[in-house]
């Protein structure tokens, strides 16, 4: 599929797709209540000609599928739909609000499949849609693969965008890197001393630490060229919050690479043990990192500079700054893939307005054809490739077989809703 193709198309329903953006971000749901945003996507699919299942996962995940009219791979891209909820904008807020940019997220996957669609009779093989509920709450990955879309549908690869605070046109590549998981724990005390010891083993625990979240754009700026430097500060880090209740600590954390968390458990039980009658629990395995295979990686951002222009592409040498989890890296566990960063910081505007989770996020709306066009042409051109990415097995479905044919295969998700 020839990249002008795919451009003609955006330019020709980018207005539109700033509308639908606008509307979605006027409208925004909790995790697990998108019901109106669901509502919406379906309806956008259905009116572009995709197969809709919608329901999916017990929840309000929506599946759009797209058959081209050759035989090619099966490949998928996934979008989130829901808000952050008050409590994880940054300084609290007083309802949710779409500050993560999963309106965006959402926009650009709905343009993606009218690009598509528009020109199926060049595309080969075929495109999974995955619109997510609950990527905020790391449950909405879960529901959609427990219901079997990946392997009902025969998805060799998946690919998806999130916004970053890079400049509007651009995109940051993360070969060999991602976002870290999270880990929790609880440390209960004893007696009447308790809330001192609290405080001061919260305040013990704390200092494990190697990086702090930041508290000033200046400090974001800082930790993004630390992200961008080769072998950097962020290479490896620990990021700890402890918080001393009445009677224990309870502690939350973050750290890079995951093969940590077994070193940072140990430390939490050796400082908790030094107070007398002290037990710690950890309710959960520890939340896995997402981590881009690195080839895979690196042959998004040929494809992107040869699509976009050279200076449309960077590379993180680290995790994303580092304090938020993401749960595509459930997706990634089970097939091959990429997770890029979509810039959406306008000319001139400060750092926060390009940072998830900051209250004044405002994304530059021109990202929303930027990444439409560019996933567009990757999309096109993984469903075209005789072979998996290099990085990968090639997935459940892989090449040849029903999961890679065009129009081979299983197609309709456990427990979904299908129409035409």
């Amino acid at each position: 599929m020839e990249q002008g193709a795919v451009d003609a198309e955006v330019a020709r329903i980018q207005r539109e797709l700033i509308a639908l953006r606008r509307d979605l971000h006027r409208h925004p749901e909790m995790p697990g209540q998108e019901q109106r945003t669901a509502g919406v996507v379906a309806r956008e699919l259905r009116a572009a000609g995709l197969t809709v299942a919608t329901g999916v996962g017990g929840g309000h995940g929506v599946i759009g599928i797209l058959h081209g009219a050759r035989r090619g791979r099966t490949v998928a891209y996934r979008a989130d739909m829901d808000a952050v909820p008050p409590k994880d904008i940054v300084g609290g807020g007083p309802a949710a609000a779409h500050v993560c940019g999963h309106d965006i997220h959402t926009t650009v996957a709905l343009g993606v499949a009218r690009v598509l669609a528009r020109l199926r009779r060049q595309l080969r093989g075929t495109v999974v849609f995955l619109f997510q509920p609950a990527e905020e709450t790391l449950s909405g990955a879960r529901a959609l693969i427990d219901a079997g879309v990946l392997e009902r549908t025969g998805v060799a690869e998946i690919h998806a965008l999130h916004c970053g605070p890079f400049p509007v046109g651009t995109f940051a590549v993360t070969p060999g890197y991602g976002l870290p998981g999270q880990d929790k724990a609880e440390v209960t005390l004893p007696g009447p001393g308790a809330p001192d010891a609290a405080r001061r083993l919260a305040a013990e625990i704390g200092a494990l630490a190697t990086v702090a979240p930041p508290q000033t754009p200046a400090d974001i700026e800082r930790l993004l060229t630390d992200a961008l430097t080769p072998d950097g500060p962020l290479a490896r880090f620990v990021a700890v919050r402890a918080r001393a209740q009445e009677a224990g600590v309870s502690v939350a954390y973050r750290c890079w690479p995951q093969e940590r968390y077994g070193e940072v458990r140990a430390d939490i039980r050796r400082l908790a043990m030094s107070w007398a009658g002290a037990a710690v629990r950890f309710p959960s395995e520890p939340f896995p990192a997402m981590v881009c295979p690195e080839r895979d990686a690196r042959m998004l951002a040929h494809h992107l500079r040869r699509a976009m222009g050279r200076e449309a592409v960077t590379e993180l040498h680290a995790a994303f700054p580092p304090f938020s989890g993401e749960d595509f890296a459930l997706y990634l566990d089970r097939v091959p893939g990429t997770f890029t960063f979509l810039g959406v910081r306008a000319p001139h505007a400060p750092i926060t307005a390009g940072y998830p989770h900051y209250p004044d996020f405002a994304p530059d709306e021109r990202a929303v054809g930027v990444g439409v066009r560019a996933m567009a042409g990757w999309i096109a051109e993984r469903t075209h490739r005789a072979r998996g990415l290099p990085g990968g097995s090639g997935g459940s479905g892989g090449s040849g077989g029903s999961g890679g044919s065009g129009r081979g295969g299983p197609t309709t998700p456990t427990g979904s809703r299908t129409s035409g």
